[in-house]
């Protein structure tokens, strides 16, 4: 839930950048800070576990000025993938708005892309929280692969897999290159702020 600070007319919004593990999720952030410099209020963290990373910056978002009086600050996180982290990615997901589901488009991966989808469905239910109520944004990233004649998902076969349901936002990408890494964070932050707009006088 959005932190609002009634007195000082100051809303903040945590969205967090959730998948599988060594799917992008850091590259996403680190193309973020590198490219916003400016933008950004803080210096990036990154919490190092033994062969993960979570990483979380302050970030000024894109010429949202004020939404009803309320300066607007976006905390961008990603969780650590790996699955003995579970623990962790559930601490990170409480108080989330809003969150960019970053999928490995390599075949290799499909059966993590899944695994890694119906445990952010549990996570999130321990918040009391639905995921079809959730800001959310698909990223099937590392399609430049495809060039490296690396065998990827199609974008039909992730949709039928991760997004039949859900019916989110879907962006094809390339973290490492920087490709939609940008319209994939000014979608979520759009329909995060559509969300939150209610829980402001």
């Amino acid at each position: 839930m959005a932190l609002i600070n009634v007195k000082k007319k100051e809303v903040q919004i945590k969205i967090v950048y959730y998948g599988p593990g060594r799917g992008g999720k850091t590259t996403n952030l680190e193309y973020i800070n590198e490219t916003y410099q400016d933008r950004i209020k803080t210096q990036m963290v990154s919490l190092k576990t033994h062969d993960d990373r979570t990483l979380f910056f302050d970030f000024l978002p894109f010429d949202v000025g004020q939404i009803k009086g309320f300066d607007v600050t976006i905390q961008l996180y990603t969780v650590p993938g790996q699955v003995k982290y579970n623990a962790t990615r559930k601490l990170v997901l409480r108080g989330v708005d809003g969150i960019v589901f970053v999928a490995d488009v390599q075949k290799e991966q499909r059966k993590k892309n899944i695994e890694s989808l119906n445990q952010l469905y549990e996570n999130i239910s321990t918040y009391n929280l639905d995921l079809f109520e959730m800001p959310l944004v698909m990223q099937y990233n590392k399609i430049d692969l495809k060039q490296a004649n690396i065998p990827i998902l199609s974008s039909q076969t992730l949709q039928k897999d991760l997004n039949s349901s859900l019916r989110a936002p879907a962006f094809e990408a390339s973290a490492l290159s920087g490709g939609n890494v940008i319209l994939t964070l000014k979608k979520i932050i759009s329909i995060t702020l559509a969300s939150i707009q209610d829980q402001l006088f």
